[in-house]
């Protein structure tokens, strides 16, 4: 398998955070599908800026797994929270999306694997 260009996996990233917040506004905020609140949008804004600033996207897996934490601790609080609720349920909503996402992050952590023996 061949590794995602940066490009193509930040615009992945972005439409699957952005699908997450949504479906938690939705249930959680009461909000019709396709809109969301100022509080979720500000959220929405602020991961979509932290994805298009990270510099380990080549390389990295997860966000979570992540030496570097580049959410300031409110935000990754929330964060936390709308994964925790609309991640389990992303599996039935949007399969494709996480089956991809889930394959990009083996594929990569399994490259950095390979990475770091070579280091050694």
């Amino acid at each position: 398998m061949r590794r995602e260009a940066p490009e193509k996996k930040r615009q992945d990233e972005k439409q699957l955070i952005s699908e997450m917040i949504a479906y938690y506004c939705q249930k959680k905020h009461g909000f019709a599908a396709g809109l969301i609140c100022e509080d979720c949008q500000k959220l929405m804004d602020y991961a979509n800026v932290r994805i298009e600033r990270c510099p380990f996207t080549e390389s990295k897996t997860f966000c979570s797994h992540c030496e570097v934490h580049c959410y300031a601790p409110k935000m990754r609080g929330r964060i936390r929270e709308v994964m925790r609720y609309s991640g389990p349920r992303m599996l039935i909503r949007h399969p494709l999306i996480c089956v991809r996402h889930a394959l990009t992050g083996i594929q990569n952590k399994s490259a950095v694997k390979k990475e770091r023996k070579k280091d050694d």
